[in-house]
């Protein structure tokens, strides 16, 4: 990008070297090229916005091929930086082309490090202590094997309770990583994690009740209509047992 632009300053002082060693008048020409440039600036102000914003961004090395990103309007890796645009592959492999003059900020996920965040939530008759000790035991396995011991730039702490409810409570666990890949490590922690509390007995919100707890099913009866007997009418009065057809009572009928 900087060779070409670079190409454009040389060929155009060229060119008016060239005029000018033909006797060409040139002022008549900058002129009219001035008057075109500010009607051009005020007709591509938005043009003209994305071009400043691109050289700003690389002088400033804010990012670079390779890198992944944030812009706000679009995420992913650097595909390639323009002047005017800049491309970026999305995480299911889509191009995103965004105007560097749409760009109000943007975060590098590429530069420092990054922080791995999970959150474990138990119920809040589990204890505490127990669940430390199993976090940390298999978070502890996880950073002495490849390639977890290269992408963990520091120990997995457990920093306590996020949040406690009545029917749960949440325990925060980080961890400092290489960056661009907090994502990977977030999901082997949970992997391992809830292998670990699976084989010690303790149970995560959403999971099946314990046996003891289940509720036997009630079974429901199905409805079945009211019948009435010839001889309960005849009890009642005004009704014949032995009569055929609809139920008599008194002067009226049940049909």
């Amino acid at each position: 990008m900087l060779r070409s632009v670079a190409s454009f300053l040389i060929l155009g002082t060229a060119g008016l070297m060239i005029l000018g060693a033909f006797k060409i008048d040139l002022a008549p020409l900058l002129a009219s090229a001035g008057v075109a440039g500010v009607a051009i600036g005020f007709g591509a102000r938005n043009l003209v916005t994305d071009f400043l914003s691109g050289v700003f961004m690389i002088l400033e090395d804010q990012y670079g091929v390779g890198d992944s990103v944030d812009a706000g309007v679009a995420s992913g890796e650097v595909v390639e930086v323009g002047l005017r645009v800049t491309k970026l592959r999305g995480v299911d492999g889509e191009i995103w082309y965004v105007r560097n003059g749409e760009i109000k900020r943007i975060g590098n996920l590429s530069q420092g490090w990054a922080t791995a965040a999970v959150d474990v939530t138990v119920r809040p008759t589990e204890d505490l202590d127990r669940v430390r000790s199993v976090i940390t035991e298999a978070a502890e396995a996880m950073a002495k094997e490849e390639p977890w011991n290269e992408r963990l730039w520091g120990p997995v702490e457990v920093l306590g309770l996020n949040e406690v409810l009545l029917d749960s409570m949440t325990v925060r666990v980080a961890a400092k990583t290489m960056p661009g890949k907090a994502l990977g490590v977030e999901r082997e922690l949970r992997w391992r994690i809830k292998r670990g509390l699976d084989e010690a007995g303790i149970r995560i919100v959403g999971g099946l009740p314990a046996p003891a707890e289940r509720r036997r099913p009630t079974r429901r009866r199905a409805w079945r209509p009211l019948g009435l007997r010839q001889r309960d009418l005849a009890a009642v009065g005004g009704g014949d047992p032995t009569a055929e057809g609809p139920l008599q009572v008194g002067s009226g009928a049940l049909r």
